[in-house]
């Protein structure tokens, strides 16, 4: 059997109803209550007319039946809330970047066909400009924040919306069917909406299999899990980033507490220690590096009771294995959890560091149904087999791209009749059968006819104690075709120069990958998650060459 999302959180909600949720600020709500809200707000969007407009099987893997509800916020309950009131009325949410200006809104709203939005006031200013340009915008909910804001024209303040609905279960039968939608970041491309089954995502990335890896086929195992007892997670990043809603998701179908940092805006390190600290938390989401650093450095300013935090989960982008070594001789019973995975794959494997064990960075063990397929995608490379090839998965994978069927095609392509999803990531498997990840073949820089992946540079740069952040991207050059550029952000107050930063290039990677030019900067741009933002590298690489 298969679940709806909705679905999964009410039986869990009547399975531990007096346990906290959601943890924000002064807001501690538990199962009953956010499943009250939900079916409150679930209950408001389907009278205003929104809901399921046509069946799964009427549809192409490209198209959506459902309609579509901007996520425009920063993290809050209400973010949470907001998704799964939208599963529950069979409307479908998805996430919006906060940081876009007017041109990129427009365009994401349109390409997702959005009709209801839900927003934070401080956005009311921007989302006004460009009204005019969205005429199938017709629902907008407001939700109040600190900037005061008025409501705009025709607009519903978001506990106006709750107060004036039935907190009872909606009348609609919600569907395994049912879309799930994450729009990509768009860092080295427009964005693109990733339409999954609600069904598939749920074992693919939100909690729907065992700690066997069993995946789970009745209600009753969800209920008997969350039964036990309850875990404390605090997903670090941006919800309108896969991994921190993903990781909120699996605390909900754990029957877990979902703990928000008291800032939400800015990294604040000392706010997410001291959060730890306050709420008890079992486990954090970070996204590599550019969260690890600033949580290293507040760690050694000041001291935290984080006795309670067992393991600390990268996901997006990994954390180097010099910060993994840095941060377990800081919390020495600390596991560290480098997940990988897209939103076009759901969860492919895991590399574990703990202070006994050690840290490494880019092996992971792959999970069920995660594999690498040959270059030319005709086979599936097996264990010790030389060749790179494109990391994969199979089985439970999405139906392809909002609006985009050629994309769709190349992404989600058949082999020997298997359907598989291929986002682009280069991998070779040793013969362990452990996976070695290279690189996003998008980011990948052809130079001298070799082939030099973005990341392992970024890895070998970042390993010089004096490096506290570095992105890789290549540029145009009449010898190489393309050459390798590295642009750095040292540490305050310490130094060093190319040639030392060479030098440790040089013990771990070949040189023929070695940066050909550094540009030092004092701020590296990134977006609110921490993944690179390779268009803006790209853009300073250029900039210094001309």
């Amino acid at each position: 059997m298969e679940f709806s999302l909705g679905q999964v959180f009410e039986v869990i909600a009547d399975a531990v109803p007096e346990r906290e949720c959601i943890v924000w600020q002064d807001r501690r709500l538990s199962y009953a209550d956010v499943n009250q809200r939900t079916n409150r707000l679930a209950n408001y969007l389907n009278s205003t007319g929104l809901g399921l407009r046509k069946g799964r099987g009427e549809l192409a893997n490209w198209q959506s039946g459902q309609d579509h509800v901007a996520l425009y916020m920063y993290n809050c309950n209400e973010y949470l809330e907001s998704m799964i009131a939208s599963y529950k009325s069979r409307t479908v949410p998805f996430n919006v970047n906060y940081r876009y200006v007017e041109e990129e809104l427009i365009y994401l709203l349109r390409d997702a066909g959005s009709r209801a939005i839900v927003y934070h006031a401080s956005f009311a200013p921007t989302l006004s400009k460009i009204r005019s340009d969205l005429p199938d915008l017709q629902v907008l909910i407001q939700v109040a924040d600190e900037s005061g804001e008025a409501l705009l024209p025709g607009a519903i303040d978001y506990d106006t919306a709750l107060a004036s609905s039935s907190p009872e279960k909606p009348e609609n039968e919600t569907s395994p069917d049912d879309l799930y939608i994450l729009y990509t970041g768009g860092t080295t491309g427009m964005p693109k909406g990733v339409l999954w089954r609600q069904g598939e995502i749920l074992v693919a990335a939100l909690g729907g299999r065992t700690s066997d890896g069993a995946v789970i086929t009745d209600l009753e195992t969800f209920t008997e899990r969350a039964q036990k007892k309850a875990q404390r997670s605090l997903p670090a990043p941006p919800m309108m980033h896969g991994a921190a809603h993903w990781s909120s998701f699996f605390a909900f179908h754990n029957g877990g507490t979902v703990v928000i940092q008291e800032d939400t805006v800015r990294l604040d390190p000392d706010d997410l220690l001291s959060t730890i600290e306050r709420e008890k938390v079992t486990s954090m989401l970070i996204v590599g590096d550019a969260f690890g650093r600033p949580l290293i450095d507040q760690l050694r300013k000041k001291s935290y009771d984080l006795s309670s935090l067992r393991a600390i989960v990268t996901g997006g982008a990994a954390l180097n294995a010099s910060l993994k070594q840095e941060l377990l001789e800081l919390i020495p019973h600390l596991m560290i959890v480098d997940s990988v995975g897209s939103s076009e794959t759901g969860s492919q494997g895991t590399n574990i560091s703990t202070r006994q064990s050690g840290a490494s960075t880019g092996s992971f063990k792959l999970a069920p149904d995660a594999c690498v397929l040959d270059e030319g995608l005709t086979r599936l490379l097996k264990p010790g087999d030389s060749e790179l090839g494109w990391f994969a998965q199979t089985g439970r994978v999405p139906l392809g791209y909002l609006g985009d069927q050629a994309k769709t095609e190349r992404t989600f392509p058949s082999v020997d009749g298997v359907r598989y999803s291929v986002p682009g990531d280069r991998a070779g498997i040793r013969a362990d059968g452990i996976l070695e990840l290279h690189g996003r073949d998008s980011v990948t820089i052809n130079s001298g006819g070799e082939k030099i992946f973005a990341e392992e540079v970024e890895h070998a740069l970042k390993a010089h104690s004096a490096v506290y952040d570095a992105v890789v991207c290549g540029r145009p050059s009449e010898r190489w075709g393309n050459e390798v550029v590295a642009i750095v952000r040292l540490r305050d107050g310490v130094g060093a120069s190319e040639e030392e930063l060479l030098e440790e290039c040089s013990r771990h990677i070949a040189r023929y990958k070695f940066p050909k030019c550094f540009i030092f900067r004092d701020e590296i741009q990134r977006s609110p998650s921490g993944k690179a933002d390779y268009r803006w590298a790209k853009t300073v690489a250029l900039e210094e060459s001309s």
